[in-house]
């Protein structure tokens, strides 16, 4: 059999590369102020982005250095070298201190802005997280909690930002608030939510936000979220109702998406054309639990092998786990698991799940796994060691399966977040 994990990479990297900052970014910034920029930038790629930012306007504009200020908060690993703006890496996907103090400085320097100078703020996926400030009421330690009751929830991203936006100093249009007398609010963003949602990318800090405290109500009761009595109590307070339409805050904000999922997936339909496959793109939105999306498009698999075709399967969005084991993983790693078991009869179909962020799920550290790759080796290596997909399934624990058969996707930080990658190949 030809080895087919060359080109899975390939496509892999093909999205990533298509939403990366140093590609994406300058051509939407902007001339320079009368008065500073301060650049504020949170998410896995707000590192990568603010170093594009400073060469936009350091040595592109030649702006006067002390006229640039700002900070990026992103996730630990996922810093680069810069020279003005300050980078702090923070905790991912449960907030940490680091988050903390840099969602606090944010909204400090953002107050500070005057009728001269450009707020630029730059988001990723993963500023939700990053930028941690709970109300008034609300202690770091509840907040943290229902961060990680929401993660093993099995709600979908969009739910998830909902509650986190009733709950928050920074979300919800409030930084944009908090920046108020600036001459113009600019934010440009790389989407990692279904449908390019503005308010629901980073939990939309400086848009506004059309959903309200009863809804993130509705969504702690749908999924029994067991939370603290003072966070019941923050829901219930009006005051902590989000930023509207026609809210002075907006009056000179402008927001702008630069990259979306839908390029990244168009980028790797492209070439595993080239690479004379027939394709399937599902599209760039797909939610729902891992292990159904997987037999799904598993089914599709099947259906084509047995037509006798050469296809791709691809596909991005969000998928989601509902945790009841106790072991490791992603919805990527649990999707490519869910096929290992559905496709293990069938050396001529390979495929990889990837978050394009360089971690699904995991601990919080660079090295987490982006996701996994299988095929006729994977299935091998099964058979070898008498693992059982199932079993590792039942436990949520991908993570050891994969290590077991060494075929975690491992490509470390990426610097940006477009959401997740499947690719089936059958040949």
């Amino acid at each position: 059999m030809t080895d087919r994990r060359p080109l899975l990479r390939a496509l892999y990297d093909a999205a990533v590369a298509a939403a990366h900052p140093n590609v994406v970014l300058a051509p939407h910034l902007g001339p320079a102020p009368k008065g500073r920029v301060i650049c504020l930038a949170a998410g896995k790629g707000a590192g990568a982005m603010a170093a594009a930012a400073e060469r936009h306007y350091l040595d592109t504009l030649k702006l006067a250095p002390e006229r640039l200020v700002g900070i990026a908060t992103t996730r630990h690993g996922y810093g680069v070298p810069t020279r003005r703006i300050r980078v702090v890496e923070a905790g991912h996907p449960v907030p940490d201190e680091a988050g903390l103090k840099g969602a606090a400085d944010t909204l400090a320097l953002a107050g500070e802005a005057g009728p001269d100078d450009l707020l630029l703020v730059l988001l990723t996926g993963g500023g939700s997280a990053n930028w941690i400030a709970p109300s008034d009421g609300i202690s770091f330690a509840q907040k943290q909690a229902v961060n990680k009751a929401l993660l093993r929830s099995g709600a979908p991203i969009g739910e998830m930002n909902v509650v986190r936006k009733h709950l928050s100093r920074i979300k919800g249009g409030r930084l944009a608030r908090a920046g108020k007398n600036a001459a113009e609010i600019v934010t440009l963003a790389i989407s990692d939510v279904p449908h390019d949602d503005a308010s629901a990318i980073a939990s939309g800090p400086t848009v506004p936000d059309p959903t309200t405290l009863a809804d993130a109500r509705a969504i702690v009761a749908k999924y029994k979220l067991d939370i603290d009595d003072a966070v019941r109590r923050a829901l219930d307070d009006p005051g902590n109702e989000s930023c509207k339409p026609g809210d002075a805050a907006f009056a000179r904000a402008h927001f702008e998406l630069i990259a979306r999922p839908k390029q990244s997936l168009d980028a790797a339909v492209k070439l595993a054309h080239e690479s004379g496959y027939e394709t399937i793109d599902l599209g760039a939105d797909l939610e729902g639990e891992a292990r159904e999306v997987a037999a799904a498009h598993a089914s599709l698999a099947l259906q084509a092998r047995a037509q006798g075709k050469r296809l791709a399967i691809l596909s991005g969005g969000e998928l989601t786990v509902t945790v009841r084991g106790n072991g490791r993983g992603g919805p990527n790693q649990e999707y490519a698991l869910a096929l290992a078991a559905l496709l293990k009869d069938t050396p001529d179909i390979s495929a990889l799940a990837g978050d394009t962020d360089g971690a699904d799920g995991g601990a919080g550290n660079p090295t987490d796994p982006a996701g996994a790759l299988i095929d006729a080796t994977t299935f091998a290596k099964m058979k070898a060691q008498g693992l059982q997909p199932q079993a590792y399934l039942d436990n949520n624990d991908a993570t050891t399966f994969f290590e077991a058969t060494g075929d975690l996707l491992l490509p470390g930080p990426t610097l940006t977040n477009v959401n997740d990658i499947r690719v089936i190949l059958v040949d």
